[in-house]
């Protein structure tokens, strides 16, 4: 969270499936967690929501409200949870995108993009300090 900050694109339940794809598009994101007033979570939609009711209702299901697509029981985080929980998390439960919570408020998000960028880091950090080592 501290290297990616807390900034969440958020989009209302009442909201067509065609204005979220508009927003997907304009911040090149594949998830979008669904509120009402940017804080709360009501639920969160991906790419993968939107290509399964395209498939199942048709072309139909871009007039209809994002409510009618998202997921509703959502797994959230905490901020001091530790990172290989959250990676074991989103194996077991095959799932790319975990809101950050707070007292029932939203204050971030996390992605497997995230979590795998910050295992590279610790891999050449790593790698960095036993080269120094061997050379020694």
């Amino acid at each position: 969270m501290k290297r990616k900050g807390a900034t969440v694109i958020t989009v209302r339940s009442d909201a067509s499936v065609t204005e979220l794809l508009a927003l997907l598009d304009e911040h090149g994101i594949g998830a979008v967690v669904v509120s009402d007033d940017g804080q709360s979570l009501a639920g969160i939609v991906s790419e993968r929501d939107i290509v399964r009711h395209l498939h199942k209702d048709g072309a139909k299901v871009l007039d209809q409200p994002v409510s009618s697509i998202m997921t509703s029981e959502v797994q959230t985080c905490a901020p001091e949870d530790q990172l290989v929980e959250l990676e074991h998390t989103m194996t077991e439960l095959r799932i790319r995108h975990v809101p950050v919570v707070v007292d029932g408020r939203l204050t971030g998000i996390v992605s497997i993009g995230d979590v795998v960028k910050h295992r590279i880091t610790d891999l050449q950090a790593e790698r960095d300090q036993l080269s120094a080592y061997i050379q020694q």
